[in-house]
C-alpha cells in the first residue's frame, strides 16, 4: 500500500521569495515542525544531485534520512528522493505565480513504506496530511510576516 498525499497553500509573496526560501533545505527547521535539522552532503546551493540529510521526530519516532535532488528548475519545482532512511519516499515541491505578490505552492509526499512501516500506512497517510498542512501553514505565516 502506497502512500500519496498532497497539500496546497497560497501564500502571499513573490514566486521568487517563496521559492527561495521554501526551496532551500537549509530553511527546512524554520517551518517544518518535526525536522531538526539539514546537513548538507554537498556543496550548497541546491541543485540537480544535491544531497541533504535530515533529522527528524514523526510518530514519535527519530527519523535520519538522506534525499537526492532529482529533478530541479530552480523557482518552479524541486523534487528529492530518499537515498537513506526508513522508506523510499519521493517529495515535490512546487510553485506558480498568482499574482505579482502571490505564489501558490505544492508539497508532495508519495513512497512504499516497507516492514512494519507498512502494516500502519493508513495511520502514516493521515499523519502526514496534517504534518504538511501545519508545515505550509508555519510557512505561508512566516513568509507572510516578512
Amino acid at each position: 500500500m502506497s502512500v500519496d498525499v498532497a497539500e496546497a497553500i497560497v501564500i502571499e509573496r513573490p514566486i521568487a521569495e517563496v521559492a527561495a526560501f521554501a526551496g532551500d533545505p537549509s530553511n527546512s527547521p524554520a517551518w517544518y515542525r518535526r525536522v531538526s535539522s539539514a546537513e548538507w552532503r554537498t556543496d550548497p546551493p541546491i541543485s540537480l544531485g544535491s544531497r541533504i540529510t535530515f533529522h527528524a521526530r514523526f510518530l514519535r519516532r527519530d527519523l535520519v534520512y538522506t534525499y537526492e535532488v532529482s529533478e530541479y528548475s530552480a523557482g518552479r519545482h524541486v523534487e528529492m528522493r530518499t537515498t537513506e532512511g526508513p522508506f523510499p519516499m519521493t517529495t515535490l515541491y512546487s510553485w506558480r505565480a498568482v499574482g505579482d505578490r502571490v505564489t501558490h505552492m505544492t508539497l508532495r509526499n508519495h513512497g512504499e513504506p516497507s516492514g512494519f512501516s507498512r502494516l500502519a500506512t493508513p495511520l502514516i497517510r493521515r499523519a502526514m496530511r496534517r504534518a504538511m498542512r501545519q508545515d505550509l501553514t508555519d510557512l505561508k505565516r512566516l513568509l507572510e510576516r516578512a
